[in-house]
């Protein structure tokens, strides 16, 4: 017996199906990947084969009336997607025929195909498909509708702002940024991103800014088995863009039955309008600082100083600015250190007295305690409060775990990392400097096979070439250290640590003059600028020169020097520990047992 029809038709025209009801577009039995808009374009033409669709009425269809976007611009992105999906070109459309200044026809052949109920054979009903809890979920890149390829940032932004909302649910691991971004304008299939990101499901979508007015349309897969779950439309002024992320993530987390506790509802009922000035300087920040080079977080501050004034009410903008001033003084000494020090302390207590709920604002401070006020109890118990409140924070796991590498605890190090690398499984650094943890623990061989599993995934990563030279170094391969660590040096001749660990190298190889002549190169360095007096201790430590090093590194604990944070646990100061100047200065830096 022939099952029910389903009210909501499958149609079909050449080898293409379409799925009203789940949104999906096939072609002889493979998914074509389509967004929300391009697909309500398509199922608007298809209602009307063979007729003349206008543009007022797709405007009316998909643009509420007060939506301020660019239509023209929208309307020709959404044919352009549509055409490229049906493999087409709009000089010889197969499909859908433009008629100039009018609107659109759709001219293929349309059929309307019966959809089985769930109603079995003989009458018998099919047992129901059992729901779903998916536990992890991937933010793909939003897409820059905007006429001006200057808003990236924003659509850069809102992605971010994505994640980090979704990253507050208890029990949804989130993959991070830094691994999403890697699929910006990639067209790979949905279960190959799933496997290479070993998630469950995906959210797509795109973003339209005209103006002070904002269009998200945002729809979520289930990666593994390429389905349609769930797709919707925001238009927003850009005042409540922070409503609208909260909104969309409320949205998901019930698609995909994520249970909201108590303090995620709290948060998201007192979401606040925000200031667009500063919401937009905000932003721009965050884009600069994830270029991670200097000339980028220099700009991140100035665009995160204007949004303060610009509200001086609105935490995260201050929680940015502390965070970028933990990775700008990276290399500053004396007084200027102090002053940024001041700086992001002032800012993370002020984000905290406005949001204490703002995990970043936690994980800032406690960055700025542990790298410059070597409060260690203070830093780790604000990194544990950023963890609670934002369990999929990949940058508050990996400084935590360098947190407790530093402080000798390589077994919780370890544990972090790896929960960096679930949430960041793309990220070379946080692959990097899990292979630290391993050397720390003096484990040497684990250490060398994870720099060099990075390096097959990506052999021009720097960060890894070095670690691999310093992991030789350990074990007593200088010639194979010294020619890492050159490698490196090769793409970056003015990195302090590459040169410091050369001639470090070269110290415990017997090659005195080398190492001499990189001593001399910091010399010259220290007359033009600020160089950290931790370079010149590891220098004279690979010349066994160790009352030269205890002087050197009595020089960098009077300048709060950042590398003195490595005492405790850095292999290389193993030949001091037993000195009772070396015993006095950890002391006085009060590192815990």
């Amino acid at each position: 017996m022939a099952g029910a029809v389903n009210s909501s038709p499958l149609l079909h025209f050449d080898t293409f199906e379409v799925d009203l009801h789940s949104c999906e577009l096939r072609n002889q039995g493979a998914k074509i990947r389509l967004q929300p808009q391009p697909f309500q374009l398509l199922a608007l033409l298809l209602e009307h084969p063979g007729k003349m669709v206008t543009r007022k009425e797709i405007r009316q269809r998909l643009w509420s009336s007060d939506t301020f976007v660019d239509f023209e611009h929208s309307l020709n992105t959404s044919i352009k997607k549509l055409r490229e999906a049906l493999g087409e070109e709009a000089g010889t459309p197969r499909y859908i025929e433009t008629l100039p200044r009018y609107g659109y026809r759709f001219i293929g052949k349309v059929e309307r195909i019966a959809r089985p109920s769930v109603a079995g054979p003989r009458g018998r009903r099919a047992a129901p498909v059992q729901a779903r809890q998916f536990e992890s979920i991937a933010v793909l890149p939003l897409e820059n509708l905007s006429s001006d390829p200057e808003q990236e940032y924003f659509a850069d932004g809102l992605t971010d702002a994505l994640i980090t909302c979704l990253g507050k649910f208890a029990g949804l691991r989130v993959i991070s940024r830094t691994s999403v971004m890697q699929y910006k304008g990639a067209r790979k299939p949905l279960p190959q991103i799933a496997r290479e990101l070993n998630v469950d499901t995906v959210v797509e979508g795109t973003v339209q800014r005209s103006g002070s007015r904002v269009r998200v349309t945002a729809q979520l897969l289930d990666a593994r088995a390429d389905r349609h779950l769930w797709a919707e439309s925001y238009d927003r002024d850009l005042r409540d863009i922070l409503v609208l992320q909260e909104e969309v993530a409320q949205a998901i987390a019930s698609e995909i039955r994520i249970s909201l506790a108590p303090r995620e509802q709290t948060r998201i009922a007192h979401v606040r309008a925000v200031n667009p000035e500063a919401y937009e300087a905000y932003l721009k920040g965050r884009y600069c600082a994830n270029q991670l080079t200097p000339v980028g977080w220099m700009k991140a501050n100035e665009h995160f100083m204007q949004a303060m004034k610009a509200d001086p009410t609105y935490a995260p903008a201050y929680a940015a600015f502390a965070d970028n001033c933990v990775w700008a003084s990276y290399g500053i000494t004396g007084a200027q250190r102090v002053e940024v020090y001041a700086k992001g302390r002032e800012a993370a207590s002020r984000a905290l007295e406005l949001d204490d709920t703002l995990a970043e604002a936690h994980a800032a401070l406690a960055g700025l305690k542990f790298h410059f006020g070597w409060d260690w109890a203070g830093a780790e118990k604000g990194y544990r409060r950023a963890l609670e409140l934002n369990p999929n924070s990949v940058a508050a796991h990996d400084a935590y775990g360098e947190f407790l590498m530093r402080m000798k605890r390589p077994d919780e190090s370890i544990a972090e990392y790896k929960r960096a690398q679930e949430l960041d499984p793309r990220s070379l650094a946080v692959s990097t400097r899990l292979g630290w943890s391993y050397g720390l623990k003096r484990q040497y061989e684990p250490a060398i096979r994870q720099f060099q599993k990075v390096l097959k995934l990506d052999p021009n990563f720097t960060l890894a070439r070095f670690s691999l030279g310093v992991a030789y170094e350990e074990t007593g391969r200088h010639d194979e250290a010294i020619r890492e660590i050159q490698a490196a040096l090769a793409t970056d001749k003015e990195s302090g640590p590459f040169l410091t660990y050369l001639g470090y190298t070269h110290g415990m190889a017997g090659r005195r003059e080398e190492a001499l002549t990189v001593l001399a190169e910091f010399r010259r360095r220290a007359a033009n600028g600020g160089v950290p007096r931790f370079y010149f201790a590891l220098l004279y430590l690979g010349m066994h020169q160790n009352g030269e090093a205890l002087a050197e590194l009595e020089k960098a604990y009077e300048e709060r020097d950042d590398w003195m944070v490595t005492l405790k646990a850095s292999p290389e100061l193993d030949p001091l520990r037993s000195d009772p100047r070396f015993q006095d200065l950890m002391r006085r830096m009060n590192f815990p047992p």
